[in-house]
């Protein structure tokens, strides 16, 4: 009997949590000096949950950035969470909310992958984290002017 109590709060506890997909996560290449880059993917949940926080052993800091455009200019803050509706995808993408890498360890090349693991919080305050693999790859011209916002 103790054995199928176990087993049936292992199940409940496993139901709790909510299924998070994370498809297409890339981070920015970057050049020999240069400290931070971003990180992009598209985040879908069959559950409401926030993201809520990020980490690497690449970077000594991560957090999460909304840019958005006031007037003629591109602002860029941290923020505390992004979002994730039940059922509903949510893109983190240049020019858009997106991930910081501070404190690079070392410079991100082209075809390596950056282990991150995210932090999420559902709608009752229980944590999840998810591991994703990362592929570094290099900007696109849409997103360029990106890369000018070194000083975090």
């Amino acid at each position: 009997m103790k054995h199928l109590i176990t087993v049936s709060l292992l199940f409940i506890s496993l139901a709790a949590s909510a299924e998070i997909i994370v498809k297409d996560a890339w981070v920015r290449t970057t050049v020999a000096e240069q400290k931070v880059t971003g990180a992009f993917m598209q985040i879908t949940s069959d559950k409401a949950v926030k993201l809520v926080g990020a980490n690497s052993t690449v970077a000594e800091a991560l957090e999460i950035h909304e840019m958005s455009m006031q007037g003629d200019v591109m602002k860029m803050r941290q923020v505390n969470e992004v979002v994730i509706d039940a059922g509903k995808s949510v893109e983190l993408k240049p020019g858009s909310y997106h991930i910081m890498l501070m404190n690079l360890k070392k410079p991100v090349q082209a075809g390596s992958t950056v282990n991150l693991n995210l932090e999420f919080q559902d709608t009752e305050g229980k944590k999840q984290s998810v591991k994703v693999k990362a592929q570094a790859r290099a900007s696109a011209k849409e997103d360029a002017g990106h890369a000018h916002h070194h000083g975090h």
